[in-house]
């Protein structure tokens, strides 16, 4: 059965408000996590001369946010829970979005590169095709989407306090490819471990140039 505006709603105030009770928490557990690979597949795909415009999608407490921007890119990071981008901003010096994956609000073929590292994967899959249109009319002509994500066999719910959404990469493929995405490249973090224990899909994709 389809969510309702309510449940929609209930989802984004629940997942948000775990974020931000355990921000601090959050912070301390991730903030020496090694995303680099996932930094070098988006950028590596940018076409066009550096420095660029870059959204880091769900920056959280701004770690890779910081990464990207001492690459020397102009990023602007975005996070629906208040205490997350007020530690962004100060981590990093950039700018933050407050704003609800359900209700983005973005300037259209903007950025050159979007960064959705563990993030996309709390959208309910109702709402993913809207999201994701979204995201692609806010990238220029041939720019850049990087998505990271638990993947799963196609499982949806509530894991505790937060709504995850765990899709399989032939799922997955499909909605980026119904949103009108192009397929760069995919691999399974973290690197060189079993693919059982590889909890992590991740994916390049470009907007068509035209």
């Amino acid at each position: 059965m389809p969510l309702k505006q309510e449940e929609l709603t209930t989802i984004s105030t629940r997942t948000l408000a775990h974020y931000e009770h355990h921000a601090a928490d959050f912070w301390a557990g991730t903030c020496h996590h090694d995303v680099s690979q996932n930094i070098d597949a988006l950028l590596r795909h940018i076409t066009g001369e550096a420095p660029y415009r870059l959204l880091d999608f769900g920056c959280g407490p701004g770690r890779d946010l910081k990464a990207l921007s001492a690459l020397g890119h102009h990023v602007t990071g975005l996070d629906g829970s208040p205490s997350f981008a007020c530690m962004a901003r100060e981590h990093s010096g950039c700018d933050v979005l407050v704003q609800d994956f359900l209700a983005l609000d973005l300037p259209a073929s903007h950025f050159d590169g979007i960064f959705a590292n563990a993030s996309l994967f709390h959208v309910p899959t109702q709402e993913l095709p809207h999201v994701l249109h979204t995201l692609r009319h806010a990238l220029r002509p041939g720019g850049v989407l990087f998505t990271s994500n638990p993947h799963g066999g196609d499982e949806e719910g509530w894991n505790g306090e937060r709504y995850a959404a765990y899709l399989s990469l032939a799922s997955w493929r499909a909605f980026l490819s119904a949103a009108g995405f192009t397929e760069l490249e995919h691999y399974y973090r973290p690197p060189g471990l079993p693919r059982a224990q590889q909890p992590w899909l991740a994916s390049v994709w470009r907007k068509p140039a035209r």
